[in-house]
């Protein structure tokens, strides 16, 4: 994960899936907090259906698949610390109260890896 650096999101557009690289604001474990702007197409997506995956694939092609739901971070301390180590939010959304920014906390409910050609997934106990 601390390779690949921007994993791959999917989540529901209907009946659709979609997929888009984020860029992580923090990282806790296999709980990863992802920053969005209400204006993107992915908050109706999200809102009506918290279902997603994170793929993290690395250079040699090891995946890391989080499987589990997002939930909107509300609260003050954790969007402090967040908007503090992150320099680009600062940089382009001014103040952690723009009311155009949202901070998604991805909560996992499975997590697997694979490592390149093993052509079988592992399981990876949550903590």
């Amino acid at each position: 994960m601390r390779e690949a650096k921007f994993p791959m999101l999917a989540s529901m557009d209907g009946e659709q899936p979609r997929l888009r690289p984020v860029s992580p604001v923090k990282t806790d474990g296999f709980t990863v907090y992802v920053a969005n702007l209400r204006a993107y197409h992915k908050t109706g997506e999200l809102a009506a259906n918290p279902k997603v995956e994170l793929c993290y694939l690395d250079s040699g092609h090891n995946q890391v698949r989080i499987t589990g739901v997002v939930e909107v971070v509300t609260e003050r301390t954790l969007l402090d610390e967040i908007w503090q180590i992150n320099p680009l939010l600062r940089a382009y959304l001014g103040t952690p109260d723009n009311p155009a920014l949202i901070i998604y906390r991805v909560v996992p409910h499975q997590v697997r890896y694979m490592r390149e050609w093993a052509l079988e997934y592992y399981d990876v106990p949550l903590q």
